[in-house]
């Protein structure tokens, strides 16, 4: 291999990282006594934390060489790409030197397999080894786990970073043996059974996450859910990421598409959303009769037009579960209902002031006891006013025309 500048070498691996969307960071709240850097619970990561700052880390490949050939990897062993590796100081140097200058706050490193799984993870450790014991670093790491590799290695890694991710790749077992036949969907099952028995305030403290690519295999958005629900129910994930596909490579059995599906990943992100914060399961939301989601609203609203039996539903009396079903009343303004309505009753300009986006709550609620009627209501559609009046047999078409008029 040519020997490489450590500029270029950043270049290069930090390039090779960019479509790895699985790294976040929470519950983690590791302190340095002896150097510097630390986590908070909201975590470090470069993504937008739980309380919506925005938060950066170095992301970058340990190497991008790779003994596999994955059809949909930019980083695959048959591309005829530039190739460089990091040495465990490298990595070090490079992330201490940014820490100091303020550009990050953490650290994210993922690795092609270079030699074998067990070889990549013994680089990985001693890097990490290396940052927290040589230089003190306190800050976040968070490091992709080598499916293949022992358990043992598997144990030192978890005990330095804050978390691991296993990246399940793709939504089916026969979608993995057609575009990566060299991975196995055991592997990655087997190392998230391991970091949920073995998770602890030392061992992984911030849990784990996964990411599957969307778009690049014929599995429809149920199957795709359904594989998440799960996966958080038998691992207690913390995050699955989707990850459009993107047409990086040339190859017969990939998709033939110019633009990834970057709407269907959203829906996907809002229906998780929907699963892991606002009671739904996944057969509330897409069913075999219904099995993608419609690309014009998102999964929560859809599913109240499809629900209107349900609606409306009285603010003033409503129910914790039955207030987060409404579309535009998010977790934080439901609390605010619940606790500002043992004191008075509201109205629809108490709902505003709260936050609520009653552009799409007003069609689901009532307030006591009567609909939101506004000085124009009288220049909405007739779509608009057949929902306050309560219609409840919308076809497809109207549902859609009220979405495009929505927007």
């Amino acid at each position: 291999m040519i020997k490489l500048e450590l500029q270029e070498k950043l270049k290069i691996l930090a390039d090779g990282a960019k479509y790895d969307a699985s790294c976040s960071s929470s519950g983690s709240k590791r302190v340095s006594n002896k150097g510097f850097g630390n986590t908070s619970i909201s975590g470090i990561c470069h993504s937008f934390s739980s309380d919506g700052r925005c938060i950066s880390l170095l992301k970058i490949l340990m190497t991008n060489c790779c003994i596999f050939d994955c059809k949909y990897c930019i980083n695959r062993k048959s591309n005829d790409i530039k190739r460089a590796i990091f040495t465990p100081e490298e990595i070090c140097k490079i992330t201490i030197n940014f820490y100091r200058r303020n550009y990050i706050e953490g650290l994210f490193l993922s690795s092609g397999i270079i030699k074998s799984p067990d070889y990549t993870m013994n680089l990985m450790i001693e890097t990490i080894n290396l940052l927290r014991h040589k230089y003190h670093f306190g800050g976040y790491i968070h490091a992709k786990a080598i499916p293949g590799s022992s358990e043992y290695l598997l144990k030192k890694l978890g005990l330095l970073v804050d978390r691991l991710s296993a990246n399940i790749e793709l939504p089916s077992e026969a979608s993995l043996k057609l575009l990566a036949p060299n991975k196995e969907s055991s592997k990655v099952s087997k190392i998230m059974n391991f970091v949920n028995t073995n998770k602890s305030k030392k061992f992984v403290p911030a849990g784990q996450s996964t990411q599957m690519i969307i778009g690049a295999t014929k599995e429809n958005d149920f199957d795709i859910l359904k594989k998440s629900e799960s996966m958080y129910n038998q691992y207690k994930l913390k995050r699955v990421f989707y990850s459009a596909y993107v047409p990086v490579n040339n190859d017969k059995l990939l998709p033939s598409i110019k633009i990834p599906p970057l709407v269907r990943e959203n829906r996907l992100y809002q229906a998780d959303w929907l699963l892991r914060f606002y009671n739904f399961k996944v057969k509330d939301i897409l069913n075999e009769n219904n099995p993608n989601f419609n690309l014009l609203i998102d999964p929560k609203a859809d599913w109240a037009l499809r629900h209107m039996d349900e609606f409306p539903k009285e603010i003033n009396t409503s129910s914790y579960n039955d207030l987060l079903k409404i579309p535009g009343v998010g977790i934080t303004s439901a609390k605010r209902i619940i606790k500002a309505r043992k004191l008075f009753k509201l109205n629809f300009n108490d709902l505003k002031r709260m936050g609520i986006v009653l552009k799409r709550a007003k069609y689901f609620i009532t307030c006591n006891g009567k609909y939101f009627i506004d000085s124009s209501f009288f220049k909405y559609s007739f779509i608009e006013k057949n929902l306050v009046l309560g219609d409840r047999k919308m076809t497809n078409k109207k549902i859609e025309q009220l979405a495009l008029f929505n927007e």
